[in-house]
């Protein structure tokens, strides 16, 4: 109106870096998304508090990090699901395909009837930390990502 931008047009001026840094950290977190490790709002204050200290500046608030992420468009919060290595190696179609080709074989092999085959899951519980959290992903990924955590179990 009257030649005045709207509030939600203007950059503040207590914006504390510039475009080109803002664009800098936006690329990071989709490169690290990209190879699987995504990164947590923790980790994008800490890109930001890099670029800062090379200035001298005072770091980033405490609501930085997820108003950064709100105000880029390519970035988006999701809820990231961690597993263990073990688990993680079931995924793979060679390993499984070469899972049941054995099977078959045994089977096969001993004579084995289906009424004797049984199924048992003895996963246990996992030692050490493993939990969920939030992550900052690219808005284009479809699936929530998932973490690859190796460990022991008991």
């Amino acid at each position: 109106m009257n030649g005045v931008q709207a509030r939600s047009d203007c950059i503040p001026n207590s914006r504390k870096l510039s475009d080109l840094e803002e664009q800098v950290i936006v690329q990071y977190i989709l490169d690290l998304d990209s190879r699987g490790f995504p990164s947590r709002h923790c980790d994008v204050e800490e890109m930001a508090n890099r670029l800062l200290a090379d200035c001298d500046a005072l770091p980033v608030g405490k609501r930085w990090a997820i108003n950064f992420i709100k105000r880029q468009p390519q970035l988006k919060m999701r809820f990231q699901r961690r597993y263990d290595y073990q688990r993680a190696k079931c995924e793979d179609l060679i390993a499984i395909c070469n899972w049941f080709r054995l099977v078959e074989n045994i089977i096969a092999k001993y004579g084995i009837r289906s009424d004797d085959i049984w199924n048992f899951d003895e996963t246990g519980f996992m030692i050490g930390m493993i939990s969920s959290g939030i992550v900052v992903t690219s808005s284009e990924r479809h699936r929530n990502p998932k973490s690859v955590q190796p460990g022991d179990r008991e």
